[in-house]
């Protein structure tokens, strides 16, 4: 059991993120394909870093008896991928939230036109 501990506690901050931003309306749910684009991005530039570290024998996956030991490709654990999805996504969160606190929301067109 102790073999997923660290993808069950990855995959528990990112859905507390999802309800967070569900809850708020910060990205996906203020703006699904534009938040999706830049999410999408994100974790592809990141892929493509730990990807190049790899290949350059800068990175190499540890051997942690909390990890799951499936591999998307050599020395690259799912745990990286979910990681890099909880990281864009966090920071996409966090900004959305400081833009709530510090009232600068921008209105949506559609919301624009109901005032």
């Amino acid at each position: 059991m102790t073999a997923m501990v660290y993808l069950l506690c990855l995959l528990t901050v990112l859905g507390c993120m999802v309800l967070l931003d569900r809850r708020f309306r910060l990205v996906l749910w203020r703006a699904t394909r534009r938040g999706a684009i830049v999410l999408a991005a994100g974790v592809a530039l990141f892929l493509a870093w730990d990807l190049a570290a790899v290949a350059a024998g800068h990175y190499r996956m540890g051997d942690s008896a909390l990890m799951s030991g499936i591999e998307l490709g050599p020395e690259l654990p799912l745990e990286e991928l979910v990681f890099l999805v909880f990281l864009c996504y966090v920071t996409l969160v966090v900004r959305g939230l400081v833009d709530l606190l510090l009232g600068r929301r921008r209105q949506s067109p559609a919301r624009r036109e109901e005032s």
